[in-house]
C-alpha cells in the first residue's frame, strides 16, 4: 500500500468529533487556495443532503496534480477554517497523520473505524469527469454514497466514463436528502448556484 510519511500537527491533523448515526459529508481536496466556490459547494451540500456535519479534508497533496505550488498543509487548513466558518463544518488535515496518499485509503479507514456513521463523499463535477483516473475508483463508489455538484467547466461530466459506468446507481436530485441512508453504490448529480472560481485560476492570477 502506498503511503506518505506521517505528519502530525497539533490542532491541524486531528479527526473531528462525531456521534453515532450522524450523516457526515466528506469534502476532500487540496484547497490550494480555498475560495468562495468551495464555500458555496459546502453550504449547498449541507442543506441538500440534509447532513449533520461536513468535514473538509485538506489533502497533503493530490497525486494526479502538480504539487510544486502546493502551500504547506497548516496554511491551507487555517485558511479553509477562516473562510468556511460554519457551526457544522469542520476542517482537518487528518489524512497527513495517517500517511494517506489516495482517497480510497481515507474512505476505507473512516468506514471501518466509524462504522455507525453515515458518510457521503462530495466532489465537484470536474472531479467526476476524471474520476476514472483515481486509484481504485470503483472501490470508492462501492464503499460510500457520492454527491457531485455541477461546475461551469464540466458540462460533460454526467456522461464521462465513470458516470456512464455508474449510471444505474444514479439517484434523482429530489432524492438527495436520503443519499446518506442509501447503501452504496449510490450517487446524485446536483445542479444549483455556481461559482466561476477555481484554485488553479487563482494561483495563475497571483503569479501575474
Amino acid at each position: 500500500m502506498t503511503r506518505r510519511p506521517r505528519l502530525r500537527l497539533p490542532g491541524i491533523t486531528a479527526l473531528p468529533t462525531s456521534g453515532s448515526g450522524m450523516r457526515i459529508g466528506l469534502f476532500g481536496g487540496s484547497f490550494n487556495p480555498v475560495h468562495d466556490g468551495h464555500r458555496l459547494v459546502a453550504e449547498e451540500m449541507l442543506r441538500r443532503l440534509e447532513l449533520d456535519a461536513l468535514w473538509v479534508l485538506v489533502s497533503p497533496g493530490n497525486p494526479l496534480k502538480d504539487q510544486s505550488e502546493l502551500q504547506p498543509l497548516s496554511m491551507r487548513v487555517t485558511a479553509a477554517r477562516e473562510l468556511l466558518d460554519h457551526p457544522r463544518i469542520r476542517v482537518t488535515g487528518f489524512e497527513a497523520a495517517h500517511g494517506f496518499t489516495y482517497t480510497w485509503q481515507t474512505i476505507d479507514f473512516l468506514t471501518r473505524s466509524l462504522r455507525d456513521r453515515r458518510f457521503v463523499w462530495i466532489m465537484g463535477a470536474d472531479s467526476l469527469a476524471g474520476f476514472h483516473h483515481w486509484e481504485r475508483w470503483r472501490e470508492i463508489a462501492a464503499m460510500v454514497p457520492m454527491a457531485v455538484y455541477v461546475r461551469p467547466s464540466s458540462l460533460r461530466a454526467p456522461v464521462s466514463l465513470a458516470a456512464t459506468a455508474l449510471s444505474k446507481w444514479r439517484l434523482d436530485e429530489d432524492q438527495a436528502g436520503v443519499l446518506a441512508l442509501r447503501k452504496p453504490p449510490a450517487w446524485v448529480y446536483l445542479h444549483g448556484r455556481q461559482s466561476p472560481l477555481s484554485s488553479s485560476a487563482l494561483r495563475a492570477l497571483k503569479q501575474r
